[in-house]
């Protein structure tokens, strides 16, 4: 009796995997288990740097606050321990946009951390 191969679907999943490689170099866009491998690997990487996002953005954030901060005469560490003791829960990403964007309102923020 002959073998049952379900190529349809086989065929399918090959095809799925080489259209979410088009655009790759070389073999690594038409070569199934090359292609594949490529693929595996880069959703690896996209969940490493998903992780890897928020670690730069944060320290990008904190370099900005501490920027805004010294030329109020404060660093960066006096200035969260200030905002903590003052009670004002703001977090890091609309304080570094306060200070680029509107640093009248971060001026008046960090006059409130230091009189509390």
């Amino acid at each position: 009796m002959p073998r049952s191969v379900n190529h349809v679907a086989s065929k399918a999943r090959r095809k799925k995997i080489l259209k979410l490689t088009r655009g790759y170099f070389g073999a690594r866009k038409n070569v199934w288990t090359v292609a594949k491998n490529t693929w595996e690997k880069g959703l690896t990487y996209a969940f490493r740097d998903r992780k890897n996002n928020k670690r730069n953005f944060r320290a990008l954030w904190i370099q900005r606050i501490n920027a805004a901060a010294r030329l109020e005469g404060m660093s960066y560490s006096k200035l969260m321990g200030a905002l903590h003791k003052a009670g004002i829960e703001i977090n890091r990403k609309v304080l570094a946009d306060l200070a680029m964007n509107h640093p009248e309102a971060f001026k008046a923020i960090v006059a409130k951390a230091k009189a509390a």
